[in-house]
């Protein structure tokens, strides 16, 4: 028998469409995508790639310890950029949010993401 639950947390921006912040089930929590949006504007942070890319791994970190997890729980995550030159600097901020053994991942390149952020990320997390 599998043991399903929403997670929600306010430290989070809200979900802006019919999904949840993270689905749960059993061990493994399956996170939907951050952009960068404060959780209590509910605005992007600011236009600045770096300052965003900060946002996004402080959201999915606000959403995985709701899970009852931490960054380093996760062993899959997906990076969204509108523009693949600011891949270095999505590896340099991560360095900051992660240590070794880094999670599986793939960083892919887009045309456009919600509310016109840079970047979004999502997971999958073993607790």
């Amino acid at each position: 028998m599998t043991n399903k639950a929403t997670i929600h947390t306010d430290a989070a921006p809200a979900a802006i469409g019919t999904y949840s912040q993270a689905v749960k089930v059993n061990n493994t929590v399956y996170l939907s995508g951050q952009i960068p949006l404060d959780p209590e504007t509910m605005t992007l942070v600011s236009e600045d790639f770096t300052e965003q890319a900060h946002q996004v791994f402080k959201n999915l970190a606000a959403v995985v310890n709701a899970a009852g997890g931490e960054l380093k729980d996760i062993v899959k995550l997906n990076i969204y950029l509108t523009d693949l030159n600011n891949f270095p600097l999505v590896n340099e901020v991560m360095s900051q949010y992660f240590s070794q053994p880094y999670p599986a991942r793939a960083a892919i390149g887009i045309s456009q993401l919600p509310k016109d952020s840079l970047i979004e990320a999502d997971g999958v997390v073993v607790i």
